[in-house]
Formats: C-alpha cells, structure tokens, sequence
C-alpha cells in the first residue's frame, strides 16, 4: 500500500534526521533507514499495528508503529488506497501534539 506523509510529518522527519547528523556523522542515515524501513512495514501492513492508546475511537482508526533504533513513533492512519503518516513524532516530547492532523 502505498504511504504518504502529511507536509508536517515529512519536515518532522527531515529535521530529526538533519539533528542526529549534527550528534554524530552518520547518525542521520542511520535514522533515516530505520524510519523508512518502518514506513515499508507500514505500508505493508498497516493492521499489524496497534491502534494509538488514549484516543478515542476515530474513523479512520491512527495507529502506532514504534521505532527500533530510536526513540521514535509514527503515528498513521490507513485509507482505502493509502497510509498516511501524520507524525514522526518523538516518543517522550509534546504527546498527541499532531492529533489536528488527523482525518475526520
């Protein structure tokens, strides 16, 4: 299935990634892969994940995939032809803060 990224979600990602090079040479790409290598499973198998705890039944459901490497979530949710991402949010930062992205 092919997945999308809200505008704020790909800048999220781009800055994050752009941070982590600056940490230490490298660690940008290593970002980036494991970002992208969770958007693949994603997409592939959008239902696999659980629904976001503590968010009221929406429709349609934003779901939460975890980040291995990195202390990082997606939060997204799963249309007819697509998955859209609407956060590449940090785990421990400014909770929910992406909700207003949400399609209702």
């Amino acid at each position: 299935m092919h997945v999308e990224l809200h505008p704020d979600a790909r800048v999220e990602f781009r800055s994050s990634a752009l941070w982590y090079d600056e940490q230490r040479i490298g660690w940008g790409d290593e970002f980036i892969t494991e970002i992208s290598a969770t958007l693949a499973r994603v997409g592939e198998w959008p239902e696999s994940f659980p629904t976001w705890p503590g968010i009221p039944d929406l429709t349609p459901l934003i779901r939460k995939a975890t980040i291995q490497r990195f202390p990082y979530v997606i939060a997204f949710e799963r249309h007819e032809e697509h998955v859209l991402v609407l956060a590449v949010a940090h785990a421990k930062r400014r909770p929910q803060y992406w909700l207003a992205r949400a399609t209702r």
